[in-house]
């Protein structure tokens, strides 16, 4: 009985959208100078959005949410018809053979086949002829950036190295000691005794034996990423520039007798052993993390992205303030 019920109550209710569906005349739901963008647009382009949204928000909240995500959908598909019309202002097309060409790079990039990528468009709801159509227009884009912006973007070198002062070096203060630090921790106090004087002499055993290794000339952040167990092996064992007021008396008393350059002994602490290079103790003294050619070209891709980005937005928000622009 309660599967009839069930029954019934799926057919009344796609009856119902059936008929909905049938009533619903397809309206024009914004304008962008002499173009239209119509609800049927609205719901094609963002279907995946409108499902996901569908999908997870609560009935009671539902209209408002959808209501959202088409404005959302709307400003975007704005934001790509004045693209379109300055590209062709612009005289920028694209052939069906660079269409072609930017999808053999998204298959290899994947390392996909085009088997593979008709199926997962398949599980998206889009046909590989809109597939085509959207990456077109991504082309499209892409060249008319190129035109615009792109080509227009300068990195002087005084950014990368400004850039490189800010993010890779560290001054050191008065009184300070810009410190790498590797370290082994002991067992837990739960630990019986017996097994945790063997660990304890374990764990010395294998400080010592990394310590050998740091003096032979290994280098110390490869040591500390490989062997040391504490959070700033992650970072290569830097932990930055430390005051007297800021370290134990122990360390402090181990780290002051270092020159720099060197290492220091082992301490021991609560928990565990530990042993630290000096890189400076000098007033004001700027140490480099990474050698400026090291990260020269990651800092320009970084500072030329965030520039694209700025001038892109300022270029679009410029063309969207000439345009005519009406939301109905």
């Amino acid at each position: 009985m309660k599967l009839l019920s069930t029954l019934l109550a799926l057919s009344l209710f796609l009856a119902m959208a059936a008929s909905a569906t049938a009533e619903v005349v397809d309206r024009v739901v914004a304008i962008v100078n002499d173009e239209v963008i119509t609800l049927s647009e609205v719901n094609e382009e963002g279907k995946p959005l409108l499902q996901r949204v569908a999908e997870n928000v609560p009935a009671s909240d539902l209209e408002d949410a959808l209501q959202e995500a088409r404005r959302t959908i709307i400003e975007k598909m704005i934001e790509k018809k004045i693209m379109l019309q300055e590209a062709a202002k612009a005289k920028i097309s694209v052939s069906d053979d660079e269409v072609q060409m930017a999808l053999d790079r998204i298959l290899d990039k994947n390392r996909s086949t085009i088997e593979q990528f008709r199926k997962e468009m398949a599980k998206l709801g889009m046909t590989e002829a809109q597939y085509r159509e959207n990456l077109k227009e991504q082309v499209l884009s892409s060249k008319l950036v190129n035109l615009e912006i792109r080509s227009k973007v300068i990195i002087p070198e005084e950014k990368i190295i400004d850039y490189y002062d800010t993010h890779y070096t560290n001054r050191v203060e008065e009184g300070g000691y810009y410190l790498l630090q590797i370290g082994i921790s002991l067992p837990g106090k739960e630990t019986a005794a017996a097994d945790n004087t063997a660990r304890k002499q374990e764990a010395r055993k294998k400080i010592e034996d990394i310590r050998g290794l740091a003096l032979a000339g290994q280098d110390f952040k490869t040591l500390a990423r490989q062997y040391s167990d504490l959070p700033s092996a992650a970072d290569g064992g830097e932990i930055g520039v430390l005051r007297k007021d800021e370290m134990p008396a122990a360390m402090f008393a181990s780290i002051a007798k270092a020159e720099p350059g060197q290492l220091t002994e082992i301490i021991e602490t609560a928990a565990g052993y530990q042993f630290f290079k000096v890189l400076s103790s000098q007033e004001g003294q700027i140490i480099a993390k990474v050698p400026y050619e090291s990260v020269k070209d990651e800092i320009y891709d970084t500072l030329y992205q965030q520039e694209m980005e700025g001038r892109f937005a300022e270029w679009l928000n410029n063309k969207k303030s000439q345009a005519y622009i009406k939301i109905l």
